[in-house]
């Protein structure tokens, strides 16, 4: 894993600032801590910082082909690169070096900007064709890897990371109001579009062609599903078939994820998705797995008795560390700078916090089970929406709500209360079963009361805009074909995995300490394969991740293999108002002389959820939403439109 940057100013031909370059690639340090380069020819200008996992002696980068005209910056892994090299060399390519890198430049020769459909992999990469005078840019098919440019006087720039762009002193910081509304709905902005007005994100799954006369953006992957005749009932083929499939696919992800010149580690939450991941990649590791995971001083939250019993039945050299509330509110202002986004939860933190612990550890790659809920229909949004439609076709009926307390039985402690609650929130469009977002427009209702918020200026700016409408243009048009599961697991899969899960909680929080995550259920086979799995054996009754379950009958005991999804979370409140008293920069940022300074929210609704934190009030999610997602948002204001943080998640711990 690395940090790439780069500068070409193609309108201008003017030399490339080599300071600017510098400080760009100086700014990612946090990415890749164990070398750095810089290219440079004329106009163009290719930065990197480099996380040595690979060729460790070798994979120097900036890396070029024979003759100088191909030159290229890499972030992350192509773990299919040996089979490549094997098949470029069968063809005449001659190879320097032994890492990955190498492999991008000679498939590009050899294959062109198609080369990337051969990739098995999470990437980001720049390649400048100098032949050609074209900057060639591809990111991997689930957007695992970063990657944001800006055009700008005209200057194109990239960077792994924004805060990269923004040594460029030309360039204008402004946070983007539509971004902020559209993380108040969804919990992530819409690509191409980032936190800040004027910076773009490239979509996942695209490549980018950059030349004097134009820029292309082209779609070389998308995820799609079977049209709803071809989910028949029964299946074509027995479950049995579909779930020795997915577990032959998912233990190769795990062997190629595994290839690594330094030792690689895994991440053991006590869920089941990790525990697969722990258990596949200790039958093929000679030597003892270490395992590393966070438990939490509040029972709600902490899994740690799960996690134990996973690494007793599995005998790994297991590492537990402890994050108490207080040492997330002290961090909350570093997860931020890394993010580079508004967010409405603090559950990034405590991964930031484990990253720190892992690398510390002695350990710089790591096996995770992100992206099982998303390919394999685990979230209770997915429960929910198949709930809600079976009470839609008796919506007067008592009964058929009452079967959401098996998504969350703390309900039943309502007693009679608890029929009421269900029914007058889930109830709502309860018979909307054609709407496109049918299975995620409880979850928005949740979240779009952040809005309340707002200040007069900040209404004002949105005045006519409607972010779903924004979203809707984006579906695929084949989409309303698709089985009702397979549209909810679309929008997880698309939208908020990268936009949210993969942004927030994964790349950014585990690279802040230079630590790589590997994420095997993202293997773009093992997504492709799920597509096709009928829903049944995904959903079975409310039985999620059912063929997960079957599959790893015989790994995990019992009592892993049969718990319930518990979605990971963290205490927001108790963070940043520890016993009733917020942190410093908390009731700074707050404060209504910033607030009016940003001009984003309205400080009378924001003293009013204050004071609640203050009397330590029991806070519901909602709140807990408006407190972390407008702090997140004066936080960036000042780190980034104000001014700059000046060092990252390290020196702020310290």
């Amino acid at each position: 894993m690395c940090g790439i940057a780069g500068i070409w100013n193609f309108k201008s031909r003017a030399p490339v600032d080599s300071a600017l370059l510098g400080r760009m690639v100086h700014a990612l340090d946090h990415r890749g801590p164990d070398d750095s380069g810089i290219y440079l020819s004329g106009d163009v200008g290719l930065g990197h910082t480099r996380l040595s996992i690979v060729d460790l002696s070798g994979g120097h980068q900036p890396m070029c082909n024979e003759d100088g005209s191909i030159w290229v910056v890499f972030n992350g892994e192509i773990y299919n690169h040996p089979e490549l090299r094997s098949a470029l060399i069968n063809k005449g390519h001659t190879f320097k070096t032994h890492s990955d890198t190498e492999v991008i430049v000679h498939a590009y020769e050899e294959m062109g900007e198609g080369c990337v459909r051969a990739f098995n992999g999470q990437f980001v990469f720049a390649l400048w064709d100098g032949k050609r005078r074209e900057l060639f840019i591809a990111r991997d098919r689930m957007g695992v890897r970063p990657f944001f440019y800006a055009e700008h006087n005209g200057r194109f720039l990239f960077g792994s990371e924004i805060k990269a762009l923004f040594e460029d002193p030309t360039l204008p910081r402004e946070i983007d109001p539509f971004a902020v509304d559209q993380v108040f709905t969804f919990w992530f902005p819409i690509p191409p579009r980032t936190g800040f007005a004027g910076v773009n994100e490239l979509p996942p799954g695209h490549t980018m062609t950059v030349s004097e006369k134009r820029t292309r953006i082209n779609q070389y992957w998308k995820l799609e599903f079977p049209a709803i005749e071809e989910s028949r009932v029964p299946s074509p083929r027995p479950e049995k078939w579909y779930t020795e499939g997915l577990m032959e696919l998912l233990d190769e992800a795990v062997q190629i994820r595994l290839r690594a010149d330094v030792p690689v580690g895994a991440y053991l939450s006590g869920g089941l998705d990790s525990s697969v991941i722990t258990a596949l990649s200790k039958r093929r590791i000679n030597d003892q797995l270490k395992t590393f995971s966070i438990g939490f001083e509040a029972e709600d939250f902490d899994e740690t008795a799960f996690q134990s019993e996973v690494v007793r039945h599995l005998g790994t050299e297991h590492h537990a560390f402890r994050c108490l509330s207080t040492e997330i509110g002290a961090a909350f202002p570093a997860a931020v700078w890394h993010m580079e986004r508004p967010v409405i939860r603090t559950a990034p933190v405590p991964m930031m916090l484990l990253a720190k612990g892992v690398r510390e550890s002695g350990i710089k790659v790591v096996l995770t089970g992100e992206g099982a809920d998303e390919v394999l229909a685990g979230y209770d949004i997915f429960k929910e929406a198949k709930v809600r439609r079976f009470w839609a076709r008796a919506p007067q009926s008592r009964m058929r709500p009452l079967l959401l307390r098996r998504l969350y039985p703390y309900l039943s402690d309502m007693k009679g209360q608890a029929a009421a609650y269900l029914t007058a929130f889930f109830g709502q469009g309860l018979e909307e079963t054609n709407d496109p977002f049918y299975s995620h427009a409880p979850r928005w209702r949740v979240t779009s009361p952040i809005k309340g918020l707002y200040s007069e200026g900040m209404r004002e700016k949105l005045k006519g805009y409607d972010p779903i409408a924004e979203l809707r243009d984006q579906l695929p048009s084949a989409f309303s074909t698709w089985h009702p599961l397979s549209q909810a697991q679309y929008l997880e899969s698309a939208y908020l995995l990268p936009g949210y899960i993969l942004a927030s909680q994964g790349d950014r929080m585990a690279m802040a300490h230079g630590v790589e995550g590997r994420y095997p259920f993202l293997d773009h086979r093992v997504i492709e394969f799920a597509a096709n799995v009928p829903p049944i054996f995904k959903l079975k009754g409310l039985r999620e991740k059912h063929i997960l379950r079957e599959g790893a009958e015989g790994l995990l005991p019992p009592a892993i293999l049969n718990r319930e999804k518990q979605p990971y979370r963290a205490p927001d409140q108790a963070a940043l108002f520890p016993e009733g008293k917020g942190f410093d920069y908390v009731e700074e940022a707050l404060s209504s002389e910033r607030l009016e300074e940003a001009g984003f929210f309205s400080a009378k609704p924001l003293n009013t959820l204050l004071a609640k934190c203050r009397r330590q009030e029991k806070m519901g999610i909602k709140d807990g939403m408006a407190l972390v997602g407008s702090l997140s948002v004066q936080l960036l204001y000042k780190q980034f439109v104000k001014g700059k943080v000046a060092t990252g998640a390290r020196g702020v711990l310290q």
